[in-house]
């Protein structure tokens, strides 16, 4: 079986939901409720999965002074 290579979450370029949580110390639940409110655009839609592109996601908690 073919080894898949680990990638640092700094590294990626995009995160799951739970990457993002913990990249961010936001809870998952409190990003999921997020955007479920409104059309981000650090969101990326890969079928029914939520990915989040991770510069716009800095980008975004660098503007923000409360969520």
């Amino acid at each position: 079986m073919k080894e898949i290579p680990r990638v640092e979450i700094k590294d990626k370029i995009l995160l799951t939901i739970e990457e993002a949580a913990a990249y961010s110390g936001i809870s998952a639940t409190v990003l999921r409720n997020r955007i479920g409110e409104s059309n981000y655009n650090f969101i990326l839609k890969n079928g029914t999965k939520t990915m989040i592109k991770r510069k716009s996601f800095e980008q975004y908690i660098e503007g923000i002074d409360a969520i």
